[in-house]
């Protein structure tokens, strides 16, 4: 559970750290994208104005021949004269060289669009047009090769820093979680300490307490309306053993790799054999319950895993699917492969849970309101559901519940 709560802190952490820092960097890039556009444009729509002669050179910031302001603004700027049928009348005089595979490349474009303004990031220039009172074309092209050189370096360097960041970020959210999670994981520690000690302490007296409680049963002389006593004490003291046997079984399952063995020396577990077995053994139960089990066992389908505790983790979801099935229904069993996993699923037809209830069916002691009150067939303590799933995270697997009306309660654990 720590370690899904360390999770799920770094998670978040980054997350919204991530988000803000990547809005921060894409409105930097946004911003930076605009006043570039504003440049082109601006030197675009400087040498649409006056006449084509007047549009200088642009290499480096020029006058205005009639005493203007800065005309070129760093890029090298071209303006064309071409008539309607795309026949080149005149360029501007300034000493500016473009492609002629490019100038074609622009002119086609003006002429076939009614769009004023174009782009054409392959050859990197930037375009915008005129229609003259003639019925001719002015066009004013500049090139956007630094531009755009430079906004693609302001990306790959955002980028990099992006990464830096979020590195840097992990590795303080990692420490920050593991100092802010001490004291949890310490209290989580003495509380499982606590619940297998205290269970372990109370096995010895309710031993004693069944013991002597048999013994008087034996004894003939008590009368019939103290053996009624005796009865219910011997009742409820087997159900305390059961409560204290789930607990030591919770606090050991919550031990992971310390109770249950590490993945390096976990044996290859015949799954559809123990699957079997647990059906079988359980056939009894399901008849006394008034329903049926019908098994689909996928053959041969291994895992790495504990025995005793899939063992355990099987025969759990079996139990309460018969605990909780419809009279005259039928409980299905479900064994096959998926991918590299197991998927074992178990299916009953019965009242269904509710969606609240639901999301806290693995919690642990939440029994639903309809069910808190224990009978003798359905009676728990809201424990075994906790530990099937303490058994198959452990195990580095998954388990989830779904209930409807119309397709039954079905538990799903994949492994």
């Amino acid at each position: 559970m720590l370690k899904r709560l360390k999770v799920k802190f770094i998670a978040i952490v980054m997350t919204l750290v991530g988000l803000v820092l990547v809005a921060s960097l894409a409105i930097s890039l946004y911003s930076s994208y605009s006043s570039q556009r504003n440049i082109i444009i601006g030197a675009l729509e400087r040498n649409l104005a006056g006449d084509i002669d007047s549009v200088p050179t642009i290499g480096a910031p020029q006058r205005d021949r009639e005493g203007g302001g800065d005309r070129g603004r760093n890029m090298l700027a071209l303006g064309v004269l071409v008539s309607s049928d795309g026949v080149i009348l005149q360029t501007s005089d300034g000493g500016v060289y473009i492609n002629q595979s490019v100038l074609k490349s622009v002119v086609s474009e003006v002429l076939s669009t009614s769009a004023t303004s174009g782009d054409d990031a392959e050859a990197h220039v930037s375009w915008m047009s005129r229609t003259l009172a003639d019925g001719s074309v002015r066009i004013a092209i500049v090139d956007t090769t630094d531009a755009d050189s430079a906004m693609h370096e302001l990306i790959v360097r955002d980028a990099q820093i992006a990464a830096i960041a979020l590195l840097v970020l992990f590795g303080i959210t990692y420490v920050l979680a593991a100092w802010s999670l001490a004291p949890v994981a310490e209290a989580w520690e003495g509380q499982r300490r606590f619940v297998a000690d205290a269970s372990h302490e109370l096995k010895t007296p309710l031993a004693v307490i069944l013991a002597n409680t048999e013994i008087l049963m034996k004894d003939e002389a008590i009368p019939a309306e103290s053996r009624r006593w005796v009865e219910s004490t011997a009742s409820e003291a087997s159900h305390m053993k059961s409560l204290v046997n789930d607990l030591l079984q919770l606090a050991r399952a919550d031990e992971g790799a310390a109770q249950i063995a590490p993945e390096t020396q976990r044996e290859d577990l015949d799954l559809s054999q123990i699957v079997d077995v647990s059906a079988l053994e359980f056939d009894a139960v399901a008849f006394e319950h008034g329903c049926t089990i019908d098994a689909h066992i996928e053959p041969d389908v291994h895992i790495k895993g504990d025995r005793a505790w899939i063992e355990r983790l099987v025969r759990i979801l079996i139990d309460n699917a018969c605990k909780y099935a419809a009279p005259d229904s039928v409980i299905r069993l479900e064994l096959a492969r998926e991918g590299s996993k197991a998927r074992y699923s178990v299916t009953n037809q019965g009242d269904p849970i509710d969606p609240d209830d639901l999301e806290h069916i693995f919690d642990r002691f939440y029994r639903s309101d309809k069910s808190r009150e224990r009978s003798e067939s359905t009676g728990g303590f809201g424990l075994g559901l906790a530990i099937a799933k303490s058994i198959a995270e452990t195990h580095g697997g998954t388990i989830k519940a779904t209930s409807t009306e119309q397709d039954g309660t079905t538990f799903t654990v994949v492994i």
